[in-house]
């Protein structure tokens, strides 16, 4: 999973014009507009995750026989994201690095997964200095899809919230760009007794899913 992708596409929106004055006037319908799609897109990742999971238990013995595995998965899943998606200008050294967002992060993932990190985390590190970006992460919901004693699998539904600075000195103004809403699928370990995020991956919903089947070309 590429940890930059979407961080590129929201740079892109950050070095846009402005938005105009009439419209920053109509601001507040969008803001109304905004959050009703924002409670739909809650209940359709809840459903999503609830549906997977149902599904997923069936085919890990013993998963419900493990409530305190099941919480501490569900429970490093949601700071995995939230680490992941925590980062601002503020972070950023002398040298262009996010010594501290590394830190976060490295925390939760096994070595294997940090070896990748390390690679993708250069590219958010410039993005983050060049164009002042400032991210957070909201988990709306997780769920097990399955677990035995070594190994898991936890799906996670939220939203990233970018925001940027626009201009300098007294004309120095925040920029709030729409939550980006996602699912991924968090593969985890446990080693010498610690439970460690192995990777992940985006994860479509069933109706997704079948529209791609049902437009494809044979």
């Amino acid at each position: 999973m590429s940890l930059t992708t979407e961080r590129a596409a929201r740079d892109d929106v950050a070095t846009s014009d402005p938005v105009p004055a009439a419209e920053g006037r109509r601001r507040p319908r969008g803001r109304t507009v905004l959050a009703a799609v924002l409670a739909l897109v809650v209940a359709a990742a809840v459903a999503v995750l609830v549906q997977l999971a149902v599904a997923g238990r069936g085919s890990a013995d013993g998963g419900l026989e493990l409530p305190q595995e099941r919480e501490q998965v569900m429970s490093l899943t949601s700071q995995f994201v939230k680490r992941l998606g925590t980062y601002s200008p503020d972070m950023v050294d002398d040298s262009g690095q996010m010594p501290a967002y590394r830190e976060q992060v490295r925390e939760v993932i096994t070595p294997k997964f940090a070896a990748d990190f390390d690679k993708e985390v250069t590219t958010a590190e410039q993005l983050v200095a060049r164009g002042g970006i400032t991210r957070s992460a909201d988990v709306f919901a997780t769920a097990v899809s399955s677990i035995d004693d070594d190994s898991a699998r936890v799906l996670v539904a939220g939203a990233f919230t970018d925001s940027y600075t626009r201009g300098e000195g007294e004309k120095a103004r925040t920029v709030d760009q729409e939550p980006l809403p996602f699912r991924f699928t968090v593969d985890l370990v446990r080693s010498e007794g610690e439970w460690l995020v192995d990777d992940f991956t985006p994860v479509s919903s069933p109706s997704d899913e079948a529209g791609a089947s049902e437009g494809s070309t044979p």
